[in-house]
């Protein structure tokens, strides 16, 4: 497969909706790989090096929350745009939890569909681009490179997902600062501010257990009772 041009798996098993994703996305530019099922997207990912994973959630056999969940599995880095006809905040926050880095309800626009395309890999080269200032991030024996997507902790080195890479930056670039659930919600995961779910809570567990010595008693993700979190680089002022 050549890799000049960004390279997109798009698993859908509808053929009018495949041929004209296709079609559009060649028009762009991109080179695509088409699979019908779950299954298939899960042999194929391993080796074949795709910059995007274009993901149905309606699929026959594995649906698309469980192939999600295991292509996190396989590379925790690879982000996933999931597209189904599912439009409750509900299971646009289950698509989330298993991982997708965005969420598109049919039907919808091409024209939007290939924004969201384009916005997600314009924001997975954060990754790479040089010089940014925010490299190597140090605070409590823990080394984060959020260019690369990795950490370096006492527990040992971590590969980032995309997510966990947006929320971080987000708490860095907002040092000390009360950060409500609310702006959290809107900031990282383009959610409704109102909308209730424990993703944010969950991901917030995550890092303690990532980065806190104890993450029971936190010392840099804090919890600001009734209002939302805070990132201290210092840790927990006595």
């Amino acid at each position: 497969m050549p890799m000049s041009q960004p390279y997109i798996l798009l698993v859908e098993d509808e053929p009018h909706i495949a041929t004209a994703l296709i079609y559009n996305l060649e028009q762009e530019g991109f080179t695509v790989r088409h699979v019908a099922s779950g299954e298939e997207a899960l042999e194929l990912v391993p080796w074949a090096g795709c910059q995007l994973v274009v993901l149905d959630l309606m699929l026959p056999g594995i649906d698309g929350l469980q192939v999600c969940r295991r292509l996190r599995d396989l590379d925790a880095r690879l982000p996933v745009l999931m597209l189904t006809a599912m439009n409750k905040e509900p299971d646009r926050v289950a698509g989330l939890q298993a991982g997708a880095d965005d969420y598109l309800a049919k039907p919808f626009s091409l024209a939007e569909f290939l924004l969201r395309v384009q916005g997600i890999l314009r924001r997975s080269s954060w990754y790479r681009l040089p010089g940014q200032a925010d490299i190597g991030i140090r605070f409590g024996g823990n080394e984060i490179d959020l260019n690369e997507g990795r950490a370096r902790t006492p527990r040992g080195d971590i590969v980032l997902t995309e997510l966990e890479v947006r929320m971080l930056r987000f708490f860095f670039q907002n040092e000390d600062r009360l950060l409500t659930r609310e702006e959290l919600l809107t900031a990282v995961w383009g959610l409704n501010p109102e909308t209730e779910t424990r993703t944010l809570d969950n991901f917030i567990v995550r890092m303690r257990k990532y980065f806190e010595t104890t993450p029971n008693r936190p010392e840099h993700f804090l919890t600001v009772r009734g209002r939302g979190y805070r990132f201290s680089r210092q840790g927990r002022k006595k």
